[in-house]
C-alpha cells in the first residue's frame, strides 16, 4: 500500500476528501504513478503534485483516474464540482490602491470656486461586492454539496420520501436492522451488502452503511445503532479500526477499509 504524504493543512475539506478518495482508487487498482501516466493524458510529475494537494487536480485527471481504476466518475465528478465552488467562494486577496494625487491648492476665490466644482463633479468610487453575497454563495455550496455527498441512492417521488424509504433500495431510515455476520466464500458479510468500492462518509446512508456498522461490531468496534445512518458515532468507530489496522485514519471507508472488514 502507498505511504502517502501529509495533504496541505491549508486545503480546505471537500478537496482534502477528494483527494483521499482518489489516492484510495489508485491504491486499489494496484498502477504506480509511472503506469497512470502511460495510461492517461497527464505526466508522473503531474499526478505527484495533484495527489499530494500541490496543485489543484483537472477535472479530466478525475474522470480518467476513475475510469482506469474502473469506478464510474459521477460520484468523484460531483465532489470535484463542490471542491470548484468552495474554491470560487474564497474571495482573493485586494491589492491596496494608490490614493489618487490631490489637487494642487488655488488661491482666492476664484480657485476655491473652481475647485469645489472638480471635487462636485469626480466620479464616486465603485462600491465593493457586498459581503451578503459571498454568504449566499456559501449556503448553496454546503446545501448542494450536503445534498450531494450522500452514498445512498436519491429519493424517489414524493410519497417515497414521507415515509423515508430510497427508491429501489428497500432502505427505510430510522429503522434498526438485524446484524448476523458470517463467512462465506473467505470473506465476511452481514447480508445487507457485498461492496468492498462504495465510498462512506459522514451523511452516507442506506444498507452499505448497515453493513459496515454490522462489519464493525464485528471487528469489536460497535457504530451504536445499525440504521445505515453514517453519523459521527459511526466515524469514529471507523477511526478506531483504521488505526488498529494502520490505515488512514480519516474514517472514510474505501476500498482498502473494506478489505479489512471483510478479513
Amino acid at each position: 500500500m502507498s505511504r502517502w504524504k501529509e495533504l496541505p493543512a491549508d486545503l480546505e475539506s471537500s478537496e482534502r476528501r477528494l483527494l483521499a478518495w482518489l489516492r484510495r482508487l489508485k491504491d486499489h487498482s494496484g498502477l504506480s504513478l509511472a503506469a497512470l501516466a502511460a495510461r492517461t493524458s497527464y505526466s508522473r510529475s503531474s499526478w505527484e503534485r495533484y495527489l499530494n494537494g500541490k496543485k489543484p487536480v483537472p477535472r479530466r485527471a478525475v474522470e480518467e483516474l476513475a475510469r482506469e481504476c474502473g469506478t464510474e466518475p459521477t460520484r468523484l465528478v460531483v465532489l470535484y464540482e463542490v471542491v470548484e465552488r468552495a474554491r470560487a467562494r474564497t474571495p482573493a486577496p485586494v491589492e491596496p490602491q494608490p490614493a489618487p494625487p490631490e489637487a494642487e491648492e488655488k488661491t482666492g476665490a476664484a480657485g476655491d470656486g473652481q475647485a469645489g466644482a472638480e471635487r462636485a463633479s469626480a466620479p464616486a468610487r465603485a462600491v465593493p461586492l457586498p459581503r451578503v453575497l459571498l454568504a449566499v454563495a456559501l449556503a448553496v455550496v454546503v446545501a448542494f454539496g450536503a445534498g450531494l455527498l450522500t452514498a445512498g441512492v436519491r429519493d424517489g417521488g414524493d410519497a417515497a420520501a414521507a415515509k423515508g424509504v430510497v427508491a429501489g433500495s428497500g432502505y427505510l431510515r430510522g429503522q434498526t436492522y438485524a446484524c448476523e455476520t458470517r463467512r462465506e466464500d473467505g470473506a465476511l458479510r452481514a447480508g445487507h451488502s457485498d461492496t468492498r468500492e462504495m465510498l462512506l462518509d459522514v451523511n452516507s446512508t442506506g444498507f452499505d452503511v448497515v453493513e459496515a456498522q454490522c462489519l464493525l461490531h464485528t471487528k469489536g468496534f460497535g457504530p451504536g445503532a445499525f440504521d445505515g445512518l453514517y453519523d459521527e458515532r459511526t466515524k469514529e468507530a471507523v477511526k478506531d479500526f483504521q488505526r488498529s489496522r494502520r490505515l488512514v485514519a480519516d474514517g472514510i471507508v474505501g476500498p482498502d477499509t473494506w478489505g479489512e472488514l471483510r478479513r
